[in-house]
C-alpha cells in the first residue's frame, strides 16, 4: 500500500497540507535539485514512490534510474551524498524540489562536473560561444 494517499479534491491538492504526489503514467515525478547554500541547479532526476519515501525516511536523496531501471541512492558510489536540508512540492504535486548538501568532492554530474547543467545556450541570434562552462 503507499504512503501517499491519491487527492482528487483540487483544493485539497493545491492547498492542503497533505503530501499527496502526482506520479506520471511511468510512475515518477521530476525531481529538480539545488545547492543548498548557493542556489545553483545542480541537477534534474526523477523519483519513483520508493525513491521520494527513502528520500523522506532517510533524509538522503534517492532517486530512479530510467537508463538503469533502478533504485539509485546519490553518492552510494562516488561518496556524493546528497543531504537534503529542504523539500518542496510544487502546486500540483507532481514535482519535487530539494535543497541538498554535497559530501565527497561536492560535485553531481558524471561527467565529474558539480552540476550537470554546463552548457549554455546562446539566444535571441547571439553569436555561438563555448557550450561547456565550469
Amino acid at each position: 500500500m503507499s504512503p501517499f494517499p491519491a487527492l482528487s479534491d483540487k483544493q485539497t491538492l493545491e492547498e492542503g497540507a497533505v503530501l499527496a504526489p502526482r506520479f506520471d503514467a511511468n510512475g515518477l515525478v521530476t525531481c529538480v535539485t539545488t545547492e543548498a547554500d548557493s542556489g545553483e541547479v545542480l541537477m534534474v532526476a526523477h523519483m519513483n514512490e520508493e525513491a521520494l519515501r527513502r528520500s523522506i525516511e532517510t533524509g538522503e536523496a534517492w532517486y530512479w534510474s530510467r537508463s538503469r531501471q533502478e533504485l539509485w541512492h546519490k553518492g552510494e558510489t562516488s561518496g556524493q551524498i546528497q543531504t537534503i536540508v529542504e523539500m518542496r512540492v510544487d502546486c500540483d504535486q507532481d514535482a519535487v524540489w530539494i535543497r541538498v548538501k554535497v559530501a565527497g568532492d561536492g560535485g553531481c554530474c558524471h561527467t565529474g562536473r558539480r552540476s550537470c547543467f554546463y552548457r549554455v545556450q546562446p539566444l535571441g541570434g547571439a553569436a555561438p560561444s563555448p557550450l561547456r562552462i565550469g
